[in-house]
C-alpha cells in the first residue's frame, strides 16, 4: 500500500507541474471562456451593471485571464465594458470589420438575438498578449439588452 501512495503522490505532483506549466503559458480554452462568460452574468446580476463592468474593465481584475477578457455589448453594438481596450468602451462597433472584412460585431448582435442561450462565433482579432491578429472564436450569451462575450485564440 504504502508503495502505491507513493506512486499516486508523484504522479499528483507531475501533473501539477507539468499541467500547472502547460495551463500558465497557454492560452484560454473554451471551456474557460464558457466558464468567464457564465460567471461574468452573475456578477452582473449579483453587483448591478456598473459595478461589472468596471470590474470586466479592470486589467489586474478577476475577468482577466492569460488572452481571456470579457467584452460586453448593448444590442445595438455599442461596447459597454472591454477588458483588453479601454478605448472601445462607449464607441459603436456595429461597422467594425476584422482584417477580412467581416462585420464581426454585426453578425454577433444578430446571432445573439437568434440563440440567446449561447453561441460561437468566428472571427479575426489582435491577441492583447501576442500583439497580432490572430483567428478567433467568441462565445457569447444574452443578459437582458446585452451581450456578454469571452473568447480564445486558435
Amino acid at each position: 500500500m504504502r508503495n502505491w501512495a507513493t506512486k499516486s503522490i508523484v504522479a499528483i505532483a507531475a501533473i501539477m507541474v507539468l499541467g500547472g506549466s502547460a495551463f500558465a503559458e497557454g492560452g484560454a480554452t473554451k471551456d474557460d471562456a464558457i466558464a468567464m462568460v457564465k460567471k461574468a452574468i452573475t456578477f452582473v446580476k449579483t453587483n448591478g451593471a456598473d459595478k461589472a463592468y468596471a470590474e470586466f474593465d479592470n486589467k489586474s481584475g478577476q475577468f482577466i485571464d492569460r488572452d481571456l477578457y470579457i467584452v460586453v455589448y448593448s444590442l445595438d453594438g455599442k461596447v459597454l465594458a472591454h477588458g483588453a481596450n479601454a478605448k472601445l468602451i462607449g464607441r459603436d462597433m456595429m461597422d467594425a470589420q476584422d482584417v477580412d472584412g467581416k462585420p464581426y460585431v454585426k453578425e454577433r448582435m444578430e446571432l445573439v438575438n437568434k440563440q440567446p442561450a449561447g453561441f460561437w462565433q468566428d472571427y479575426k482579432f489582435v491577441n492583447p498578449v501576442s500583439k497580432k491578429v490572430e483567428p478567433k472564436q467568441m462565445y457569447c450569451e444574452k443578459l437582458d439588452s446585452t451581450a456578454v462575450c469571452g473568447g480564445v485564440y486558435k
